[in-house]
């Protein structure tokens, strides 16, 4: 057989592959949940199963209302289903990567062909973008899902052959009302828009067949019988009911539909939202970092420009390029004029892998330009990867990759950011990274040495095979980075603690902070010292909320009284600890990452009906 035919055959497989190799087996631990939004989200998830409070999301038994439920919803029916574990908290996610392959096969299939649609597989399941993004349980990769649906639903119901434009007409509703519920208002905006601009460039918008296939009204009734349900409920368990409020200050409380609508969507998008615990990446760099979420298929995006756009689209394959273009071009004009972060644009990868996975297809110089520029920058990379290997071969590696690490004191302008915490690295750093670094070298030749002698499209295999073994390599890494994001070794040793000496538990700073802990040692009604703030701080002042937060003074006192507490604190703020109670009266129960966990109470303890006996003396592990 020849080898043009296998390849029209496209071992779908490999798509499946590359996914689960690099996104369902990264499900599983290590590493762990980490600290911040990622265990965050599974705990909610968690408080939701636990209380059968579906409607109002909580942390620490506080309302949190910023986001749509539908993501916390799939993780408790996953915990449900297979209990409470980090991967069951994973695995939604993971499955949803799994479905976007999927889907932006068959759109690149339907649109271009079969090899088309296998390229545009490739390029998304071994996207650098999408494996970053992806590690915390943030819901951007199944708003993309939602919107790519939605879109492809669209194609489909306009298109004359379809046989069956009904069914994909409702399958476009039942999509744009998973997207809101994911993501509120942008689930419905960015797909909207793009089929706006699509019906106003093609002119499809004054055929009265347009609307007979599109069917506006039905979606619309479809779309809010979904959506209302829990829009209405969240609203009337959490009022003030309604707010038209355009200022966003600290103490006020107005309710869940002024905080949903008003603060996390308008004033958001104008960038006057309160509490200011976000930032925002340089418009250029927002714009040009695509070439590296992307690369190195970003190298043969010359292609792209050979596809036809016009805006009388005859074919599948010009529907869609028209489509894509719009689509892709109003989520990035429109956070173009908002405060955004790296991941924000997660919603057109699917798009930007169509048009890839055509534009691989095409023939031309610029490919062989395009596998000359990746082989040597692969080579390159090679070097340098290679070089941290050796000049780190000899470096000890004492405890864990905290030590070697250059932690930022400015906290807001660095790691309010999603990949803040790569500028801590240091060439130091990289020994506690050898294996990961080693077959990141091995990946870098595979990549250099296959698309060098590959000729025609097996140099696309060869890029594949590159970056797989290369965000594995990445996983691998995090897993060392493990004790520096998250707090899982203080959670085990506090839940060993807690069951010979139970006690309260006080967390220094905001929840998120160490949120994993409260996840692996599944800890409620924690205090928060100095706590009141970013996203718990509009909660902490509705009605009937939990009085968990300390200032200073009223810490002091309860560390200094007769019950046992234990306190998590970072080593940055662990002088100010010292000073606030006095060291004397500071116990490590364990360290881990730059974080302690501290006792106010002697680690070896007497207890009291055994002060008699010799050898019983209970030790704190």
């Amino acid at each position: 057989m020849p080898s043009s035919d296998r390849l029209e055959r496209c071992p779908e497989w490999l798509v499946w592959m590359a996914v689960a190799i690099i996104f369902l087996s990264a499900c599983f631990p290590p590493p762990y949940l980490m600290d911040d939004v990622d265990a965050t989200q599974a705990q909610i998830a968690r408080t939701m199963l636990e209380t059968g409070d579906w409607v109002t999301p909580r942390l620490n038994g506080i309302v949190y209302l910023e986001k749509a439920p539908l993501k916390y919803w799939l993780i408790a029916l996953s915990f449900a289903v297979f209990g409470v574990h980090d991967w069951a908290a994973r695995l939604p996610i993971g499955l949803g990567i799994l479905a976007l392959g999927w889907l932006t096969l068959r759109m690149g299939t339907w649109a271009f062909g079969a090899r088309a649609g296998f390229y545009a597989g490739l390029v998304l399941a071994t996207s650098i973008g999408l494996f970053l993004f992806t590690r915390i349980l943030i819901v951007d990769v199944l708003l993309a899902l939602s919107v790519a649906l939605a879109l492809w639903a669209y194609l489909r119901a306009l298109d004359p052959q379809e046989a069956h434009p009904r069914r994909w007409s409702a399958l476009m509703a039942v999509s744009l009302a998973a997207g809101f519920l994911f993501k509120g208002f942008i689930g419905l905006v960015f797909p909207l828009a793009a089929m706006g601009l699509y019906a106003l460039a093609t002119g499809q918008w004054r055929q009265r067949n347009f609307w007979q296939r599109w069917r506006p009204v039905t979606t619309t009734c479809l779309v809010l019988s979904l959506t209302l349900p829990w829009f209405v409920a969240a609203t009337l368990r959490n009022p003030p009911y309604v707010d038209f409020t355009l200022t966003s200050e600290p103490g006020q409380y107005r309710g869940f539909f002024w905080f949903f609508v008003f603060n996390e969507h308008v004033l958001r998008f104008l960038g006057r939202r309160y509490p200011r615990d976000y930032n925002t990446v340089p418009r250029l760099w927002f714009w040009l970092s695509h070439l590296v979420w992307f690369f190195p298929w970003s190298l043969f995006l010359p292609g792209v420009a050979r596809l036809r756009l016009t805006r009388r689209p005859a074919t599948r394959a010009e529907q869609m390029t028209l489509l894509a273009v719009v689509w892709i071009g109003f989520v990035m004009v429109f956070f173009s004029f908002s405060t955004t972060q790296e991941y924000y644009s997660l919603p057109i990868y699917p798009a930007v892998a169509v048009l890839l996975g055509a534009a691989l297809t095409q023939e031309g110089r610029f490919q062989a330009v395009g596998r000359w520029l990746a082989s040597g920058v692969a080579a390159l990379a090679a070097l340098a990867a290679g070089a941290l290997l050796v000049v780190n071969w000899n470096t000890p590696t004492p405890g864990d990759i905290a030590q070697a690490l250059a932690k930022s004191p400015d906290v807001y302008a660095v790691y309010t950011l999603s990949l803040g915490h790569m500028g801590d690295l240091t060439v130091r750093s990289f020994a506690y990274l050898r294996v990961p670094l080693a077959l990141a070298t091995v990946a870098f030749l595979v990549g250099a040495v296959g698309v060098h002698l590959a000729r025609g499209r097996r140099a696309w295999l060869a890029i594949a095979g590159m970056l797989t073994l290369l965000l594995v390599a990445a996983r691998l890494a995090m897993v060392a980075f493990d004790p520096y994001l998250g707090s899982y070794p203080l959670a085990k040793a506090l839940v060993t603690a807690q069951r010979t000496h139970p006690g309260r538990v006080v967390v220094d700073n905001q929840y998120y902070a160490f949120s994993s802990v409260f996840f692996y040692a599944n800890v409620k009604g924690a205090l928060l010292l100095n706590g009141r703030t970013t996203n718990l701080e509009y909660g902490s002042h509705a009605p009937g909320a939990p009085d968990v937060f300390l200032d200073d003074d009223t810490f002091a006192k309860v560390w200094r009284g007769p019950e046992r507490t234990y306190l998590l604190v970072e080593d940055v703020h662990l002088p100010r600890i010292e000073k606030l109670v006095g060291v004397e009266t500071l116990h490590q129960i364990a360290t881990s990452g730059g974080k302690f966990l501290l006792c106010n109470q002697p680690k070896v303890q007497e207890e009291p009906h055994l002060s008699t006996q010799r050898n019983l003396r209970k030790v704190l592990p």
